[in-house]
C-alpha cells in the first residue's frame, strides 16, 4: 500500500474545506491552491499550507495543469484530490500526476476518457447492454448533420455538450423554429466551458425524475453501490435539492439500478468513486443519462443514509486498500435531504449575485450538517460557481429530515447579497414535495422562470423598523455617553413619536413609531397597528415581541440608514430615507438596459437605429460560467450599443440604451 502523508486539494469552496477535514482526521496534510481572487477564502485559511496560482480567471488559477502540478511539488505533495468540476475529469491532468509520481486520487484515464465524452460513453454504453436513451451521438457534427438527426429524432429534444455537464451546453427544444439557434447557443457555451463543441442529441423524456447510483471500486475488482440519490429539484439542469433514498424506490427497482450501475463501472475497469446517473419516466423505466468520474456535489446525503465517509473511501482506495466494506454490508438507514445554497436572486430570475458576506450563520445541531466555502466577511466573486453552502438534513423518516431542515433555513440566515434561502424553504414546503412527487418539471411548474416571493408581512416590516429605531439610539448613545441609556426613548412633552420613511427593498413604505416606555412601542404601519416589547439584542440578531408572538430576526447594519434583515420567512433590505440625503436614492432609467452582473460580454446582437420588440434578444452575456441572455424589457428603438463583445464588464455598466415605445 502507499503512504500518502500531504495531500493538495486542487479545488475551493466547501468542497476544498470538506475534503481537508477528513484528510485531517486521517493524520495527512493539506495544502490549498488560491487564485488572487480567493486569498483569504475559508479553504486557504483551513488548510495547513497554501500556495498562489494566479489571477482569478479559471484558466490562470484553478483550470491550469502547470501550475497546480508546481504548487503539489513545491510543497512536497504525493497526492491530489481535485474535487469536482475544474480538473476533476481531466484525463491530461490525471495522467500528468502519474508522470510527476504524484497520486490521482480519481480513476484511471481511460474512465475518466471514456466517460468524459457523452458521445463515447453512449455508444460505450449501448455495447453494455445498458439502457439509453434513444439518440444522435455521431461523430459528424455540422450543422446540417445535427438538424436532420433532431429531425428524425422528433422533437422535443434535448442538446448536450459531449464533454461536460453542469448544465452547461445544454438545450432543451420543443419548436422546430428554435433548433438551429438552440444548436448555436449550446456549441458556443459547450466550447467556452469545456474546449469542445461537440453536442449530442436525445430524446428529451418529458417530466421524469433524475435518479443517481453513487458506485465504489477499488484496485482490487471490487465494485459495490451505496444506493440512489433523488436529484430531480433543478433549475437550468443545475440541481437545487437532493435527497436519499429516492421517495419513490423500490427493493425490486433498486436491485436493478444499482446492477446496471455496477455493470456500468466495471464496462470501464472503474477505480474510485463514481457516479451513475439516470432518467427515471413515469412508468418506472429508467435510462442511462451519464458517468461522473469524480466525487459529486450531493454525496452528503449518501454518508448521511450509509454512515460511511465517501473521501476517506476514496482515499483508502487511492493507497491501494480494499473497499471498508462488501455490498452485503451497505444498508441505507433513515432519510437525509440536501439544498444548495447560492448566491443568486429568485426573484430576478435566478441571476447570479456576488458581493461581501456580511453574514453568513447557519445552526449546526442534531441531524445538520453545513458544508460551507464562505463564512462571514468573506467575499464572493463573480469568477466560479454560485453554491456557497450545501445544507443537509437528517431523520429517521422522510417528513423528520424534510421538517428539520426547513427549521435550519428559517433560523439562518445569508445577509450581505441576494440568495435562494427563502425559495429553498418554499420548495420545501410545496405539497408535491411533501408528497415525494417532484420531477425535473418541479420548478417550471411551480415557479416559471422566477422565483414570486409572498408579500412581506406588516409584523416584518414593523419589527425591522423597531431594530432600525433601536440601533440608531445606540447610536445616540455613543455620541452621548453622559446621558443616561434609559434617557434616549424619553421626551418632555409626553411619548415619542417619530415617522419613519423607509424603502423595503424597491418599495417605499411610512411607519408611525410611538414609545411607550424603554424597550416597547406602538407602531402604526398601513393602517394597523402593532404591539412591540424589545426581548433582547445580540450583534447580529434580535428578539422581539410583537403583538404577543415571539420572533428572532437576524439582522446586518450594512450602513447607518442600511439594514440587512432575515426572519424564518423573509430577507430583505430597509433603507430609512430620514437617514440619508435624497441625493443618495438611485434613480432608475427604463430605457437603459445594464449588466445584471459581472461577466464577460460575449456578443451585442443589436444596432444602432434598429427597432427591437419585447423579449427580443439584445445581448449574451456570460458569468459563473453560465450564458445568460439579455432581453429587451419592451419595444423601442437602439439609441446607443456602449457595450462592446468580448469585454469584461461590471454588474451596472450600461449594454444598450433604447427609446422605449410609449
Amino acid at each position: 500500500m502507499k503512504t500518502l502523508s500531504t495531500l493538495l486539494v486542487a479545488n475551493r469552496g466547501e468542497i476544498a474545506v470538506r475534503v481537508m477535514r477528513t484528510a485531517r482526521a486521517l493524520g495527512i496534510r493539506t495544502v490549498a491552491v488560491y487564485s488572487d481572487a480567493d486569498e483569504d477564502a475559508l479553504h486557504v485559511r483551513e488548510a495547513d499550507q497554501a500556495i498562489r496560482l494566479g489571477g482569478p480567471i479559471v484558466s490562470d488559477s484553478y483550470l491550469s495543469q502547470e501550475k497546480v502540478l508546481a504548487a503539489a511539488i513545491e510543497a512536497g505533495a504525493d497526492a491530489i484530490h481535485p474535487g469536482y468540476g475544474f480538473l476533476s475529469e481531466n484525463s491530461d491532468f490525471a495522467a500528468a500526476c502519474e508522470q510527476a509520481s504524484i497520486v490521482f486520487i480519481g480513476p484511471p484515464n481511460r474512465a475518466i476518457e471514456v466517460m468524459g465524452d457523452k458521445a463515447r460513453a453512449k455508444r460505450a454504453m449501448l455495447e453494455a447492454s445498458v439502457p439509453c436513451i434513444p439518440g444522435y451521438q455521431g461523430e459528424a457534427q455540422d450543422i446540417e448533420t445535427l438538424l436532420v438527426a433532431a429531425e428524425d429524432i422528433g422533437l422535443p429534444v434535448m442538446i448536450k455538450a459531449a464533454a461536460g455537464g453542469g448544465g452547461r451546453g445544454m438545450r432543451l427544444v420543443t419548436d422546430l423554429s428554435q433548433l438551429q439557434d438552440a444548436i448555436g447557443l449550446a456549441q458556443s457555451e459547450a466550447q467556452n466551458a469545456f474546449g469542445s463543441s461537440e453536442l449530442i442529441i436525445e430524446r428529451a423524456v418529458l417530466r421524469p425524475r433524475h435518479v443517481e447510483v453513487q458506485v465504489f471500486a477499488d484496485q482490487h475488482g471490487h465494485v459495490v453501490h451505496l444506493g440512489e440519490r433523488d436529484c430531480s429539484i433543478q433549475r437550468r439542469h443545475q440541481k437545487v435539492i437532493e435527497e436519499s433514498p429516492c421517495p419513490v424506490m423500490t427493493p425490486e427497482l433498486r436491485s436493478a439500478m444499482g446492477e446496471a450501475a455496477v455493470n456500468v463501472a466495471r464496462a470501464v475497469d472503474y477505480v474510485g468513486a463514481g457516479t451513475v446517473e439516470f432518467l427515471l419516466d413515469e412508468e418506472g423505466r429508467f435510462y442511462f443519462l451519464e458517468m461522473n468520474t469524480r466525487l459529486q456535489v450531493e454525496h452528503p446525503v449518501t454518508e448521511m443514509v450509509t454512515g460511511f465517509d465517501l473521501v476517506e473511501w476514496q482515499i483508502r482506495v487511492a493507497r491501494g486498500e480494499p473497499l471498508p466494506a462488501e455490498q452485503d454490508d451497505i444498508e441505507l438507514l433513515g432519510h437525509s435531504v440536501e439544498v444548495r445554497l447560492y448566491a443568486e436572486e429568485p426573484e430576478k430570475g435566478f441571476l447570479p449575485s456576488t458581493g461581501p458576506v456580511r453574514l453568513f450563520d447557519f445552526p449546526e445541531g442534531e441531524g445538520i450538517r453545513i458544508d460551507s466555502g464562505v463564512a462571514s466577511g468573506d467575499e464572493v466573486s463573480p469568477y466560479y460557481d454560485a453554491m456557497v453552502a450545501k445544507i443537509i438534513s437528517y431523520g429517521e423518516t422522510r417528513e423528520d429530515a424534510r421538517r428539520r431542515l426547513v427549521a435550519t433555513l428559517q433560523d439562518g440566515a445569508l445577509l450581505g447579497l441576494g440568495n435562494n434561502r427563502d425559495f429553498l424553504i418554499d420548495a420545501l414546503e410545496q405539497q408535491t414535495f411533501k408528497d415525494g412527487l417532484a420531477t425535473t418539471a418541479f420548478i417550471a411548474e411551480h415557479y416559471g422562470d422566477q422565483f414570486t416571493p409572498p408579500k412581506v408581512p406588516g409584523a416584518f416590516v414593523v419589527g425591522a423598523a423597531v431594530i432600525q429605531h433601536l440601533l440608531a439610539m445606540g447610536e445616540a448613545h455613543e455620541r452621548a455617553p453622559l446621558v443616561s441609556h434609559e434617557l434616549l426613548d424619553w421626551s418632555s412633552r409626553g411619548r415619542a413619536i417619530s415617522i419613519r420613511e423607509y424603502r423595503i427593498d424597491e418599495v417605499e413604505v411610512s411607519v408611525k413609531l410611538e414609545t411607550l416606555s424603554a424597550g416597547q412601542y406602538q407602531v402604526v404601519f398601513q393602517g394597523e397597528e402593532f404591539m412591540v416589547e424589545f426581548m433582547g439584542m445580540s450583534d447580529t440578531d434580535c428578539e422581539l415581541q410583537i403583538n404577543g408572538w415571539r420572533e428572532k430576526f437576524n439582522f446586518v447594519q450594512e450602513a447607518p440608514a442600511t439594514l440587512l434583515f432575515a426572519n424564518a420567512t423573509y430577507s430583505m433590505t430597509l433603507t430609512d430615507y430620514t437617514r440619508v440625503s435624497p441625493e443618495a436614492v438611485d434613480a432608475a432609467a427604463g430605457g437603459t438596459v445594464v449588466a445584471p452582473m459581472h461577466g464577460l460580454l460575449l456578443a451585442v446582437e443589436v444596432s444602432e437605429n434598429e427597432t427591437v420588440v419585447k423579449g427580443q434578444r439584445l445581448a449574451v452575456l456570460e458569468a459563473m460560467k453560465m450564458q445568460h441572455e439579455i432581453i429587451a424589457p419592451a419595444d423601442g428603438v437602439v439609441l446607443e450599443t456602449p457595450g462592446m463583445a468580448g469585454r469584461q464588464i461590471a454588474a451596472g455598466d450600461v449594454m444598450v440604451v433604447l427609446e422605449l415605445d410609449e
